[in-house]
């Protein structure tokens, strides 16, 4: 029985698809919806076994009947009232950004647990990029003072971190 009537549903989509294409294609414009409308028809024919039973001519007219009710569905369908074509997206998809963000919350709380010095230090060295000799000049201190409060700033950083749970 199931063969039969798939067998019924290949002839007439061998038929009729291509005009029932054609013709769904001309009321929308539209190729991917024009697919979507004729399976659609096909997929109502075959819940109806009846109607791949009748005669040539009764069957076409039948999925030209469907196939248009459906795209008068379509037009009328909320969906199509709220949705209008646009060659731009309004909001491109960026990189998930939340890791980063937290991060530099952390350390920046870190780092405002630090002394004045030791915070300079670290924010001229490693954000700055300022040589030991370029931050000795800034603060007119020895080179080897800014070396020292870059050793104890990172350890004091690095157990500030800890306190967070960001490192072990």
């Amino acid at each position: 029985m199931q063969n039969d009537q798939a067998e019924l549903l290949r002839a007439v989509h061998d038929a009729h698809g291509a005009a029932l294409f054609r013709y769904v294609y001309r009321l929308t414009g539209d190729y991917g919806l024009a697919q979507d409308v004729v399976q659609e028809s096909l997929l109502r024919a075959w819940k109806k076994p009846s109607i791949l039973q009748q005669s040539d001519e009764s069957a076409r007219a039948w999925l030209f009947t469907v196939a248009r009710n459906l795209v008068i569905d379509d037009r009328r369908s909320a969906r199509r009232a709220h949705e209008f074509a646009t060659d731009t997206v309004p909001e491109r998809p960026g990189p998930d950004r939340t890791g980063q963000v937290l991060d530099a919350w952390l350390l920046s709380d870190a780092l405002s647990n630090l002394s004045y010095e030791h915070r300079s230090a670290i924010v001229g060295a490693y954000y700055l990029g300022q040589s030991v000799a370029e931050i000795a000049r800034a603060e007119d201190v020895p080179e080897g003072t800014i070396k020292s409060r870059l050793h104890y700033a990172l350890r004091a950083l690095k157990l500030a971190l800890q306190e967070r749970g960001v490192t072990e």
